[in-house]
């Protein structure tokens, strides 16, 4: 059975910024409940340094389950939680800043004095476990609805001579072809042209219908390995693996808690890491073979869902971003199995942050925000060089191009510019979008530039230059053209 914690209102007394918190009655008609009215509290104000694989490295106390709880750190163990006893438990006295070290630090929001009175009743009342356990929702995707068009993934081949785009559950393929001269001694002409469209046929549709398509749900991300022979594609719930020469899927991994919204290969293209999870949940970090065989999966790295996952230049090092508005760092495991490790956040950005990547000497990361802001962060000092300002609305994803310091952004605003890291500079911006843009990619060269937009365009630019070389659509997207031997219909 479920017990929920009502309280009647109750004024929060005045505290001294850094002394003990005071608590309150809270007058509760119900037994306090670990999963309803604990763990939140625990998530919001003790995760960040107390979970999983971002345990603090003093004192080793692991925050994140109920057992961990209960088992204390390494230094005072099971004396953490006394269950009938608030006032001898450690994690009341350091909550309350009763005692040092005081937790959450100086530097974080501590916990209100309701909140404490919880923690405190809590323990009090036999720190009991929790009555609910956590189960997977078993959701029945459908296709989306066919106007929901929008390019919210896009990937250039490294050979530049490719781009796929994701339009809804579609997976469409675009290649540069060559058009030979019409006239002796003139030069031949290349265009970007429509090619495939990739199809799992193992797909079905609750009712038992081929979609045709490559996932049942929107596709949300894409990239291609270093070598350009595979490339995957993130959903709802999974992520595919193509064999990219054959069109063909070679494995789909479904073990996901909700849409992967992010997506990136190691520079030597062993390993990728996956980004996403459900919305104001834990967000979701998982790194993989090349293969596809899971290597780590870093448990509450972040609060809310993933946008962006970089591997540092070395491989060592992966950087996330999330709706949870801080940058973070791991260092990645060298055995399968191992947890990843905890390095350090960058805090700054005010609202959801949307991509991050590394300069090729690994000594910056750059980040982009549903903030409008474009930051640039010096790694190993753990601070900000400086915010990149230009873009008017939301930028929606950062890419950067091989091995320089220049990347990619696009934006709500419609546009997309190219920046220089090392100095902050607009390098070019990229021009003839109309609407919201949600992808950003170049090839390993830089020469070509591709973007997807709210339209459902794939627009392809000459990397270079800025000019777009390509506005592409599939063919059944392409508007219809009227029959020139349709006769006008009769006037009466």
């Amino acid at each position: 059975m479920l017990f929920v914690a009502h309280s009647a209102t109750t004024q929060e007394p005045k505290k001294d910024e850094f002394g003990p918190i005071p608590t309150i009655d809270l007058k509760l008609t119900n037994p306090i409940e670990y999963g309803a009215d604990i763990e939140p509290i625990f998530k919001n104000k003790c995760y960040v340094c107390h979970s999983g694989n971002v345990i603090d490295q003093n004192g080793k106390y692991d925050m994140s389950t109920y057992e961990k709880v209960m088992k204390g750190g390494s230094k005072r163990g099971a004396k953490v939680v006394i269950p009938g006893k608030s006032a001898d438990s450690f994690l009341f006295q350091s909550c309350g800043r009763l005692v040092k070290p005081i937790m959450p630090p100086k530097s974080e929001e501590p916990l209100t004095s309701k909140e404490l009175s919880m923690v405190k009743l809590w323990i009090d009342q036999g720190a009991k476990a929790p009555t609910t356990m956590r189960v997977k929702e078993k959701i029945i995707v459908n296709l989306p609805p066919a106007l929901v068009k929008p390019v919210r993934a896009v990937a250039v081949s490294p050979d530049a001579k490719t781009v796929v785009a994701s339009r809804g559950n579609q997976v469409h393929v675009f290649e540069v072809k060559t058009i030979p001269a019409e006239k002796k001694g003139d030069k031949d002409k290349s265009e970007w042209a429509f090619s495939k469209t990739l199809v799992d046929p193992t797909l079905k549709t609750p009712d038992g219908k081929d979609p045709k398509a490559a996932h049942i749900s929107l596709v949300e991300s894409m990239a291609f390995s270093p070598d350009g022979k595979t490339l995957l594609t993130g959903s709802f719930r999974e992520l595919t693996l193509w064999d990219f020469a054959k069109g063909e899927p070679k494995t789909r991994i479904g073990d996901f808690a909700d849409r992967v919204t992010a997506i990136a290969y190691s520079t030597d293209g062993k390993y990728f890491a996956t980004g996403g999870g459900a919305p104001t949940e834990d967000g979701e970090i998982k790194v993989f073979t090349a293969e596809g065989k899971l290597v780590t999966d870093i448990k509450n790295g972040h609060s809310d869902t993933v946008f962006g996952v970089a591997f540092s230049p070395d491989g060592k090092l992966l950087a996330t971003c999330g709706a949870d508005k801080f940058v973070k760092v791991f260092e990645l495991p060298t055995e399968a199995g191992k947890p990843a490790k905890f390095v350090k956040s960058f805090e700054g950005h005010t609202h959801h942050v949307m991509g991050v990547g590394w300069t090729p000497d690994g000594k910056k990361l750059a980040s982009c925000g549903a903030d409008n802001f474009v930051k640039v962060w010096d790694y190993e000092k753990g601070e900000k060089i400086r915010d990149l300002t230009g873009h008017s609305k939301q930028v929606t994803n950062l890419f950067f191009v091989g091995k320089t310091p220049q990347f990619l952004t696009g934006s709500g605003d419609n546009s997309v510019r190219m920046w220089n890291a090392d100095n902050g500079g607009n390098v070019r911006s990229f021009p003839g979008a109309a609407d919201f843009i949600y992808a950003v990619s170049a090839s390993t060269d830089g020469s070509i530039v591709a973007t997807g937009c709210e339209d459902g365009i794939v627009r392809v630019y000459n990397g270079t230059s800025g000019a777009m070389v390509k506005a592409a659509l599939p063919p059944d997207a392409e508007p219809k053209k009227e029959d020139p031997k349709k006769e006008e219909p009769k006037k009466k």
